[in-house]
């Protein structure tokens, strides 16, 4: 049988249950024509469909009363206890993009979960070797009127993410939930998950309001700057925000929501100091695409400038810390490229900048967003798609002796 990355056939339209193989075709046909296949590529910011697995999720549900409220609200056909905001149903297009609505996809290994399945062959056609994956409905549980209902839902996940998901196949990686709404309920979900096979470190979903510098997080971040394990803060949409629900279309809410709330965190964490007092917990900031961080930057270290006493924490300028902050690309804003080579070169993407696709949402980037970068050079390309994520994760590079040598 002809492989489907290296088909040539004309491709039938593309549905809800088409293969992931010939949603990807472009990206498959990208990895075989150009030396992706050379590198390590590290994929950053993947999605798991946790809705489609809700049950096996709210089966872990450590409280036996959340359970039983949350088989009461799936008997009634409603996901049990996750609040769903609007705006989700517009990421298809109104269906034009229809791996985004579902991926309805036949698998006919029963013995490998229906997810791992789906995640190697996305990985496959993009030529991913390792590929983090995040929840999806569950980034603006954050915003969930009910915070114990957080601390149930983020560890039932946690369990089924390190328990069914991650075992099933050794390229996949989790960054796993952190109730942050409890900051009491943080410091025992490291403890419980934190050395679990997979595990790479940990994630705030940013769609929610509470500041980072609050003392009720210090022993959180204690931990985590002790066990080597990095800090995610996953940007996501909120079109229940006061400020984001002005904005009449989806294009324009979700232009800024992303970048908006880890703007805030970031300004809190800043000018706060919490790098001062935890230099060696490593952050990432994730899906909030790169524009935004040199207006940042600009902005605060001009504040600063005028009112230091502001900030008795800091020691350098806040654009400084930035720097040796992780980003993820997706999704890179790439209409201006001479303004994406400054912004490289403003948060030093040679070391700090980490490839993310965001597969399967509709907005994802493949490898090849970075590779054809015109004003990257090898090296450069090389540390993108993987190594710097091999640093900061402590990942395996199989690539990087031969490139040495070479």
């Amino acid at each position: 049988m002809t492989s489907r990355l290296h088909d040539t056939r004309e491709l039938p339209p593309l549905t809800m249950t088409s293969h992931t193989g010939d949603t990807l075709a472009h990206a498959a046909r990208d990895k075989n024509t150009k030396k992706l296949g050379e590198f390590l590529i590290v994929d950053v910011d993947a999605h798991v469909s946790e809705l489609a697995f809700w049950n096996e999720v709210t089966d872990r549900i450590p409280d036996e009363v959340w359970r039983y409220n949350a088989k009461s609200f799936q008997e009634r056909g409603a996901p049990g206890l996750i609040n769903i905001q609007s705006g989700l149903t517009y990421q298809g297009v109104c269906g034009r993009i229809p791996h985004n609505e579902k991926l309805g996809e036949a698998v006919e290994d029963k013995g490998i979960h229906k997810q791992a399945v789906l995640a190697r062959r996305a990985m496959d056609a993009m030529g991913i070797d390792i590929m983090t994956v995040f929840p999806t409905p569950m980034l603006v549980l954050g915003v969930h009127p009910q915070p114990e209902v957080e601390v149930q839902l983020g560890r039932a996940y946690n369990q089924w993410l390190t328990e069914v998901v991650l075992p099933q196949d050794p390229g996949l990686r989790g960054l796993l939930y952190i109730p942050f709404n409890t900051p009491e309920a943080c410091p025992a979900i490291i403890e419980e998950f934190g050395d679990r096979k997979g595990v790479i470190g940990f994630t705030v979903t940013s769609t929610r309001y509470r500041p980072v510098h609050h003392n009720s997080y210090m022993r959180m971040y204690a931990m985590l700057e002790e066990r080597g394990l990095p800090l995610a803060f996953h940007a996501g949409f909120n079109w229940e925000d006061g400020s984001m629900g002005q904005l009449n279309r989806f294009l324009s809410m979700h232009a800024l929501s992303f970048v908006h709330c880890n703007l805030i965190h970031m300004t809190n964490w800043v000018v706060n100091g919490l790098p001062e007092r935890f230099p060696k917990l490593k952050t990432v900031w994730v899906e909030s695409g790169l524009a935004w961080i040199p207006y940042l930057m600009q902005r605060l270290d001009s504040e600063y400038m005028m009112r230091t006493s502001e900030a008795p924490l800091l020691k350098r300028k806040p654009s400084e810390y930035m720097r040796e902050m992780y980003y993820t690309s997706q999704p890179i804003e790439l209409q201006h490229l001479k303004l994406v080579e400054a912004t490289f070169e403003a948060i030093n993407a040679d070391t700090q900048l980490l490839y993310a696709s965001d597969w399967p949402h509709w907005d994802f980037d493949t490898p090849s967003t970075i590779y054809d970068l015109p004003f990257l050079n090898e090296k450069q390309k090389r540390n993108i798609l993987g190594g710097n994520a091999a640093r900061l994760f402590n990942l395996k590079d199989p690539y990087q002796a031969k490139a040495a040598a070479e």
